[in-house]
């Protein structure tokens, strides 16, 4: 094993690590977003986090975390505890971890002041505390909010302090820190790029399986899958020093990736099965209507999560009792009698009726049983119903899952009624799950 101090010295390795602040995130009272983002964007620009520390609005754990962290990195980011209040302690612990003082910073006061008077408010007190920073410490500019931050050597590491707020973070990352990085990198900057493909149909062994050979095949990728469920990503990795060739070889792999995958890809990008479907309903200036049973509206609420949704969703119903998908969709009293509510036909006209009504040039429908009761042998929990009407005729499908929930079950669903669409989009058959 190389030690930890021979592999500093080489730019190309440098330790990076983040420290998270605040009771709400050591409790777990507030999600640490913060440092997965940092991790991610250091990540991008060649800096492999070691590792990821947290400490509370405790001033002695700070100190200590700081002093530790001085002696072992190259490089950390620090979130949280530049406010104006009581217990944002982050200022003052560098400073005493670094052997200085608190001081009035000329740079960082002005920042405070020019938020204040761009919205027409007096600066209190209180406020004035976030321009005291550790002596010698480089200010930060905030371009979105009250705190500065600031730069400090402590020990031999170089600290970037940052406000916990994410918009104000992610802003001054972006402006002020990865610049710096970048630069102290020099001609030994590394690059880390990645591709995701949003997958559906296959479970995650069942993904691995097929992609067993990729490494063997693409030796410089690295492979990962993450649920996204019901919908699996597969993420390709790739880091190096020449920055043309990484993506060469991204693509390369992605195209194997697909090939071994076919058509169980949604999404080269890493998108949403949802915004996969409307870039191909708004391709083909199409538009959508909807009939939702037992999913309840999910559809339409993943639908309209995307921005300019309006372009090709027009119509949802959700039509939960027999009585309504009678007297609103007009699906015959006589299908319900025979077949019940989750069933094929039962299905084909609801999503039929849903295109009458809009004039949409898709009708889209879901009637199925997403449990824990409701079941029977013939329809156990998890049985779904998705109908389609389209300009050139209508089809039914039904599928079954083996899920222990009933949110699950609405999921898949939905995004099972979302997949048939999409396959309707593109010319090709039907899933088989």
């Amino acid at each position: 094993m190389v030690p930890i101090r021979e592999r500093a010295e080489d730019k190309s390795t440098m330790i990076a690590e983040i420290v998270a602040t605040g009771e709400e995130i050591r409790t777990g009272a507030l999600i640490d977003s913060n440092s997965a983002y940092i991790a991610a964007k250091l990540g991008e620009n060649g800096v492999a986090v070691t590792r990821h520390t947290c400490v509370g609005d405790d001033l002695d754990f700070l100190i200590a975390a700081l002093t530790e962290i001085g002696g072992r990195a190259d490089l950390a980011v620090v979130t949280g505890g530049l406010g104006p209040t009581a217990d944002d302690l982050t200022a003052e612990a560098a400073a005493k971890a670094a052997g200085v003082v608190l001081d009035l910073d000329r740079s960082a006061l002005q920042s405070v002041e020019v938020f204040f008077k761009a919205r027409q408010r007096a600066m209190n007190a209180a406020s004035r505390k976030q321009a005291f920073l550790p002596a010698g410490a480089k200010c930060i500019q905030n371009p979105l909010g009250t705190a500065p931050g600031f730069c400090l050597k402590i020990g031999q590491c170089q600290f970037f302090f940052l406000p916990g707020v994410p918009a104000e973070m992610r802003r001054m990352l972006s402006d002020a820190v990865l610049p710096q990085i970048i630069e102290r990198m020099g001609d030994n900057q590394r690059f880390y790029h990645t591709r995701t493909l949003s997958t559906f149909g296959l479970t995650e062994s069942q993904t691995s399986e097929r992609l067993a050979g990729l490494k063997s095949a693409f030796p410089q990728i690295s492979l990962g899958l993450q649920v996204q469920f019901p919908a699996i990503q597969i993420k390709l990795y790739a880091s190096g020093t020449k920055d043309q060739q990484l993506n060469e070889a991204l693509a390369a792999a992605a195209r194997w990736v697909t090939e071994k995958m076919g058509n169980k890809v949604f999404s080269q990008n890493g998108d949403p099965i949802e915004e996969a479907v409307g870039h191909l309903l708004r391709q083909k200036q199409a538009t959508l209507a909807l009939a939702e049973s037992c999913t309840g509206g999910l559809i339409a609420d993943m639908l309209t999560r995307v921005s300019g949704s309006s372009d090709y969703f027009v119509f949802s119903g959700v039509t939960y009792s027999n009585q309504v998908k009678i007297d609103i969709l007009k699906v015959s009293k006589e299908t319900i009698l025979r077949h019940g509510a989750v069933h094929a036909e039962t299905a084909i006209e609801m999503a039929r009726g849903a295109r009458d009504i809009s004039g949409a040039t898709y009708g889209l429908s879901t009637s199925g049983i997403a449990g824990p009761t409701g079941g029977s042998a013939e329809k156990p929990v998890g049985t779904v119903c998705i109908g389609l009407a389209t300009p050139q005729g209508t089809a039914g499908h039904q599928f079954h899952f083996w899920f222990d929930s009933r949110t699950m079950h609405k999921q898949i669903f939905a995004s099972a009624a979302l997949e048939v669409l999409r396959r309707e989009l593109m010319g090709i058959g039907p899933p088989r799950f």
